[in-house]
């Protein structure tokens, strides 16, 4: 592990913020770490960025906030193999580099298969589970052609096509309608993710295991969140993911599509601060 970068900043209210970018498993990653404390590591959508926790990275006071870039997405460079272990294993990494025994693991949608992975093939770092707009299960065959269709989009007309077809899915239609720069945020993470990095996961989601019966056997304390308009995993579908997890919490955003923490982050934020405060 080398420290390529690091740039100290001021934070929200007298906290610092600190960016590097770290040589793990042979790759250079980009993360955002704030405030001190038990850690919170995010780990964003699809295909998107570190940048989509920015809301709960400011808000999360008393926690050590851990945002990375995905191999291949944002800052983070891109890498020859993607898979959700492969994934997994560059986020046991990254808490190996910081410091970081354990985590709270908060993974939202492509975040939330992260999630299961570091559980399955790490589960003495996991504290705690989010699992924010997710689902358990495989792709079906329709999604799987859905993923290759996709690929064939990103190498004829690269990842801002996908952008323009995706966000009308990712945000709920009040969202879409009034949060303008919700939209234009979103609209740069995906056009700037390179394809190579957008292929991979797609390619990584379209291989990813069956999560339903892992969700059975969860021991640690889990707090599902769904957007009451998210058009990728419906709240029910939620809900039933919820009720396979011992002992899960469950909560529904209003209002909220498929990007709950940055379309409704003071819901969100409320919501995962009363989680996490109740393991203290």
């Amino acid at each position: 592990m080398w420290n390529v970068y690091s740039r100290w900043r001021d934070g929200v209210k007298g906290e610092r913020s600190r960016r590097l970018i770290l040589g793990l498993r042979g790759i250079s990653t980009a993360v955002d770490i704030q405030g001190d404390g038990p850690a919170i590591l995010f780990v964003h959508g699809f295909p998107m960025d570190r940048t989509l926790w920015h809301h709960q990275m400011a808000a999360m006071r008393g926690w050590r906030r851990i945002a990375p870039d995905l191999r291949g997405m944002g800052l983070t460079e891109v890498a020859d193999r993607y898979s959700m272990a492969e994934y997994a294993d560059d986020m046991a990494s990254l808490m190996d580099a910081l410091g970081a025994s354990q985590a709270i693991v908060c993974g939202l949608s492509m975040g939330g298969y992260v999630a299961f992975e570091i559980l399955r093939r790490h589960r003495k770092r996991v504290r705690a589970l989010i699992l924010s707009n997710t689902r358990a299960g495989a792709d079906s065959v329709e999604g799987r052609a859905n993923r290759d269709a996709m690929i064939d989009t990103v190498r004829v007309d690269g990842p801002a096509a996908v952008a323009e077809t995706l966000i009308p899915k990712l945000l709920g239609p009040s969202s879409l309608e009034a949060m303008p720069k919700v939209v234009g945020h979103l609209r740069t993470m995906i056009s700037n993710t390179p394809a190579a990095g957008v292929i991979g996961a797609l390619e990584a989601m379209r291989d990813r295991s069956d999560s339903t019966e892992l969700c059975k056997k969860i021991d640690v304390p889990t707090l599902v969140i769904a957007g009451a308009n998210d058009q990728i995993v419906s709240p029910a579908e939620a809900g039933e993911m919820a009720d396979l997890i011992p002992g899960a919490q469950f909560a529904i955003i209003p209002e909220a599509g498929h990007l709950a923490p940055l379309e409704q982050p003071i819901a969100c934020n409320r919501v995962i601060g009363e989680f996490v405060e109740s393991l203290r």
